[in-house]
């Protein structure tokens, strides 16, 4: 619940996306997607005002928000292509990092890490439409192999724990449903309104100070004020800001868990978070709710839930490594057996912790 400034857990995976470049000196952009049709093709100096609805909208966006700040006279030019499927896997957030980072160095820009993360943010808030928060950016910006990423996004403070000796070996197992999806045209930006109207209104209810509603978020509410006047809120603002307070508590037992080393209690709030976004955030489609069960159910997962908003896309589990064949085999028969007409589009990935972008 990023989106809310809450406190979230968070990893870096060994796959991605890659890109090749080098620099064009004419000031043009000019980029091949080895994942999507049609070449990107525009002048730094010459970015759409408005999206234009296909994938380089992230590319045209993030020349936008750099050149707020910094003056681009040199292009790019390449070729980008993702490891993983599309649809979940923050792989926006991924393109348009890898892409900042590319185009910064040909320019001679050196941006602190704090600095392309917003930068990142704000290409898909104020560009592409995407109301997302920064979990995705701090990622992979951030993050360091064997370690996990427990962050406030309210004041931006993180810690990088470390992997407990005493923890169990764990590996990453990504099930992708089959169905990509956009953000911008799910229900993601209405799940966050709802998120801010619930905190609008418990403010209003318990006489607290507050400002324009854009900038309200649920963590400018204490619990204790959800405890008192939950119930005076429409069912589905209620049920959104259950989530969000479970999720913080959550992410902080988590973090305690993992400084432990006890993989069998974080590996349960991870299905616990998934349970609660299917009941109380209300996301998920069919076929991402059949694999969260599929998960909840085969030996060898220690935890799982939807990756992201959980609007199509992918499922992510903590898994023992010495099963990864079994449950590649088990959930790919009991998925397809439902869902027969995502076979060849379903697929497994197996991924380790990995450190963050890196040139």
């Amino acid at each position: 619940m990023d989106h809310q400034f809450g406190k979230i857990n968070g990893f870096a995976i060994d796959k991605g996306i890659h890109i090749a470049y080098g620099a064009k000196y004419n000031g043009v952009i000019e980029l091949t997607s080895l994942n999507f049709p049609k070449r990107a093709q525009f002048h730094v100096k010459d970015v759409p005002e408005h999206k234009v609805g296909d994938w380089a909208d992230h590319l045209r966006g993030a020349v936008m928000m750099l050149s707020e700040k910094y003056p681009l006279r040199i292009g790019l030019c390449g070729v980008i292509e993702g490891s993983l499927p599309i649809g979940g896997l923050s792989s926006s957030a991924a393109v348009i990092i890898a892409f900042l980072s590319g185009l910064c160095r040909v320019n001679g820009i050196r941006l602190e890490p704090i600095e392309i993360i917003m930068m990142a943010k704000a290409t898909e808030n104020r560009y592409v439409g995407v109301s997302c928060g920064k979990l995705d950016q701090f990622c992979e910006v951030l993050s360091k192999k064997d370690h996990m990423l427990y962050l406030d996004t309210k004041d931006d403070s993180f810690t990088l724990i470390p992997t407990s000796e005493n923890m169990k070996p764990y590996q990453f197992a990504v099930f992708f449903s089959g169905l990509e999806r956009s953000l911008a045209v799910s229900k993601y930006n209405v799940r966050v309104d709802e998120c801010k109207a619930s905190a609008f209104a418990l403010m209003a209810y318990a006489g607290m100070d507050y400002g324009k509603y854009e900038d309200t978020r649920l963590r400018d509410v204490p619990y204790e004020v959800f405890e008192k006047y939950g119930h005076k809120l429409p069912d589905i603002w209620r049920l959104r800001a259950q989530h969000y307070y479970g999720e913080v508590r959550r992410a902080e037992e988590g973090a305690e868990a993992w400084k432990r080393g006890d993989l069998d209690t974080y590996g349960r709030l991870c299905f616990e978070s998934g349970k609660s976004s299917i009941e109380f955030y209300q996301s998920g489609s069919d076929e991402l709710k059949t694999l969260y069960e599929i998960m909840r159910r085969t030996d060898g997962i220690y935890g799982g839930r939807f990756s992201g908003a959980g609007f199509k896309g992918c499922c992510m589990a903590l898994i023992d490594p010495a099963f990864s064949e079994k449950i590649r085999d088990e959930v790919e028969r009991e998925y397809l057996k439902i869902y027969p007409a995502l076979e060849g589009k379903y697929s497994f990935h197996l991924c380790r912790s990995a450190d963050g972008v890196k040139l």
